[in-house]
This record gives C-alpha cells, structure tokens and sequence, in this order.
C-alpha cells in the first residue's frame, strides 16, 4: 500500500520506551515528519501483531529489544493534501502507541531513523516534540511511576 495519498488509513505503532525517567525519541528520515524527533515506530504488516510490530519498529530504529506492554493512546494523523490534491488526504495513518520495557540492546539509530537518543522531559521543547507526542510521552512517566 502507497503512504503518500492512501487509498485508506494506514495502522502505524510507536513504542514509546521510557527508563529513568527518560524516553527514547528518534530523528525521522523521511516523510511525514522528516526531520523531527518523534516516538520510534512505524507501519504493521500483513500478520503481524500490533505489539510485535512495535517491537520490531524498536528494535529497527533504535537497536534496542523491547516488550511492549499496555496500549497508551490511540490516535490519528490526517495531513491534508497539496492544492493540487485538494479533498484528499497526503497521509492517513491510524497509531496505536505502547508502553515498552527495553530487554537488551544498545541505543543507536537504524532503519528511517537519523539520530535516536535517551531525553530528558525537560528537553523535550527545545527538541520541538509535537504536542500529541508529549502527552503521550507523559502518560508512559505516569504508568511507570504507578
């Protein structure tokens, strides 16, 4: 299925990997969000269960083994189309992000991801993490501490 201008919404997974209160963010190094510090994570494939594929974008991006536990959010994100494109959506992705508990592995950035690093809450802002991130992100710190 083609990302740019989908014929349907596309299932996308982030795993949202927090540890000492810090959370994994990674450089994106494609579109959508093409340069941004994001949440790891990306699109499930045919028979893949969502936590596996959570895993799997982990581990891919960030080199580090992950288990991902309880659902923290689900959401969409709808960018709207070029003027050319009027009416249609450029990317449709339905995400489903987890909490995740990292089992092994060393942090280095892989797959699409340019930079991937430990960050700190309050580092968040100079790193322009979207808003919806950022309350995600804060539910997995809630959850851990609980």
């Amino acid at each position: 299925m083609k990302r740019e201008y989908p014929d349907r919404p596309i299932v996308g997974v982030g795993a949202v990997i927090v540890m000492d209160e810090r959370v994994v963010l990674v450089r994106r190094g494609r579109e959508p969000l093409l340069g941004q510090w994001s949440i790891p994570g990306g699109v499930v494939e045919l028979g893949e269960s969502l936590r596996l594929a959570a895993a799997r974008e982990a581990l891919e991006e960030t080199g580090l083994q992950v288990e991902a536990g309880e659902v923290l959010e689900v959401f969409e994100s709808i960018v709207p189309g070029t003027e050319s494109n009027a009416g249609k959506a450029q990317y449709h992705y339905v995400i489903i992000d987890f909490l995740c508990h990292t089992k092994s592995g060393e942090l280095r950035a892989g797959g699409d991801a340019l930079e991937a690093r430990w960050v700190r809450r309050d580092q968040l802002a100079e790193l322009k993490v979207s808003d919806s991130a950022c309350k995600v992100i804060a539910k997995a710190f809630e959850q851990r501490r609980s």
